[in-house]
């Protein structure tokens, strides 16, 4: 058998692609908002906390992270059950988010898979259009390993926190693999012929799907899409009455309630939970329903640049909002992203076609444009949140991008190898050499996370008329004792926003360790006077004492 055709030598590619893309990643600190939802939060501390009993009366917990807790259950107890094991010894978070990253290649690996065995590739069988075996293992394992290597994975993977979007897109995949197994194996199970143990193990995968899926909504919100991507699949690759297609549906559909009715139990809305997440990371600012969907439209088309040419990554990008439709960057961005949505649609049409030779293609190319639009609009449609782009939340779209690419990759190959022998190995080099850059890629984007000074300084260089960007320089600069160079960062901060009162008490801090206590005096009283009721104000006032009294000695 063909080495592309060995699902064991596939696996281990996956495993050895995963391994060298995140070898480097395992001592990175904890960094940005995993102080906040894991380090000083006492619900990881507790598992009674992670399942959302009693949180409310522990005030110790950040008000912006108590909102997300109940919802996002599933991903707090997995922090407390690592608190449990090790502490806050780092490598563990590390090893579980590599370990969350390499189920979830696999099973997108596996589910492309079975895909090849629902009803629609079955029609294609003996036919001339029909996908080869080495067609079938080439689309498997090239988007699993693009999946698996790219750059754009590493803020979902090695950014601790974001494990909720690693998390909720493995439970994602899991879902649909189960799923996919019990609808290809309910018909084997009706049959007379089959024992009774047979058809309990088969609806039992059916429960374990529900179960999944019930996981995934508890551990981020945009889970909430699963059952329309279960729809999909069933409009694309299965077959059944509407009746029996309804039935199997209408659970996956109920358990959609599960994250208004979590979000109800917050007084809040799904905006309002994912306001609450952005805020764990500083953000601040409102934007209205519109002005976020016309921005989305050019944060899509940064995205897809991303899957396509992944340089310049930023952990906080300065994104521009855009508060019009009617301004070029967006009507264009709104018009590609028009015309790519169209093409899914027109490659679908072309699938039905019975006399298209391509149409197995065209049939995998449209869903993993369905998959990339319908998985991305949780968090980029009309929902308002602080931070308009972020690299984590592409994590599950990128599968339905990589998909595509690859199928449409093969289909050029089957193309192209009627006229040339060496076609197959050619595309296969190219391929492999494609996933040894991203590879590369990413274990180079991973060193940027060695250590806060590290990120920040990265983000204060891609982002510098950000506020937010130069504060965190600057204020660990400052923690480093290295209070010269945090002064720069730090003053740029308060030209950007003169309001920013951490930005004066990490300057007033930077002016003490310089023994300019004149000048610590005056930023400390510009806090007490302008930010009275801040927490900084009471650390002020304690400050002030100890410099009046260093003055008068001098």
């Amino acid at each position: 058998m063909h080495i592309l055709n060995k699902p064991v030598i596939h696996a281990l590619l996956i495993i050895l692609a995963v391994c060298l893309s995140y070898s480097n990643t395992l001592d990175a600190p904890f960094e940005f908002d995993d102080l906040v939802n894991i380090v000083e939060n006492p619900a990881v501390r507790e598992l009674s906390f992670s399942s959302g009993a009693g949180f409310e009366k522990n005030g110790q917990i950040a008000e912006r992270v108590k909102p997300i807790l109940r919802t996002r259950s599933v991903g707090y107890f997995t922090f407390a059950l690592n608190f449990r094991a090790h502490g806050l010894d780092v490598r563990g978070y590390h090893l579980v988010n590599i370990l969350i990253h390499l189920s979830a290649s696999l099973l997108l690996y596996g589910l492309i898979r079975l895909t090849f065995s629902t009803p629609f590739f079955a029609a294609q069988a003996g036919k001339a259009d029909a996908l080869s075996e080495g067609s079938r293992g080439f689309i498997a394992l090239f988007a699993a390993l693009i999946f698996a290597a790219h750059p754009i994975q590493t803020q979902a993977v090695t950014y601790i926190v974001q494990r909720f979007a690693s998390l909720a897109a493995m439970l994602y995949l899991l879902t649909l693999v189960l799923y996919l197994r019990f609808r290809l194996s309910i018909q084997a199970s009706d049959s007379e012929a089959r024992p009774r143990w047979f058809k309990a193990r088969v609806w039992s995968l059916y429960a374990s799907a529900l179960l999944s899926a019930i996981l995934a909504m508890k551990t981020k919100e945009f889970a909430f899409t699963l059952p329309a991507m279960m729809v999909l699949y069933e409009i694309l690759f299965l077959t059944g009455t509407k009746k029996q297609r309804s039935l199997y549906l209408v659970p996956f559909a109920l358990a959609m309630l599960i994250i208004p009715l979590s979000l109800a139990g917050e007084g809040g809305g799904i905006g309002d939970t994912y306001e609450a997440a952005a805020k764990a990371s500083g953000a601040t600012g409102n934007i209205s329903r519109e002005s976020y969907l016309f921005t989305q439209f050019r944060v899509i088309v940064t995205y897809l640049r991303l899957l396509v040419f992944p340089v310049n990554q930023n952990l906080d990008y300065d994104y521009p909002i855009y508060t019009s439709f009617f301004v070029p960057e967006v009507v264009f961005s709104f018009l590609l992203l028009l015309s790519l949505f169209a093409l899914g649609i027109i490659l679908y049409r072309l699938s039905r076609d019975m006399n298209r030779e391509a149409r197995p293609w065209f049939r995998l190319m449209s869903f993993g444009i369905f998959w990339f639009f319908q998985t991305i609009s949780a968090e980029s449609s009309i929902i308002p949140i602080a931070d308009v782009i972020f690299e984590h939340r592409l994590y599950l779209p990128s599968a339905g991008f990589f998909i595509a690419f690859v199928s449409a990759a093969d289909l050029a190959g089957a193309r192209w190898g009627a006229s040339m022998a060496s076609a197959r190995k050619t595309l296969v080099c190219a391929m492999v050499l494609a996933v040894s850059v991203l590879s590369v890629a990413a274990y180079a984007r991973n060193a940027v996370w060695k250590d806060e000074l590290t990120l920040f300084t990265d983000a204060a260089v891609k982002s510098p008329n950000k506020a937010r960007t130069n504060y965190n320089l600057g204020r660990f600069l400052v923690a480093l004792r290295r209070p010269a160079e945090a002064l720069p960062a730090l003053q740029r901060t308060l030209t950007l926003d003169p309001g920013h009162v951490r930005a004066k008490s990490s300057m007033a801090i930077a002016f003490y360790d310089l023994g300019m206590l004149a000048e610590a005096e005056q930023k400390y009283n510009e806090i007490i006077y302008y930010h009275p009721r801040s927490r900084e104000a009471a650390f002020a006032r304690s400050m002030l004492a100890s410099i009046r009294e260093e003055l008068k000695k001098r």
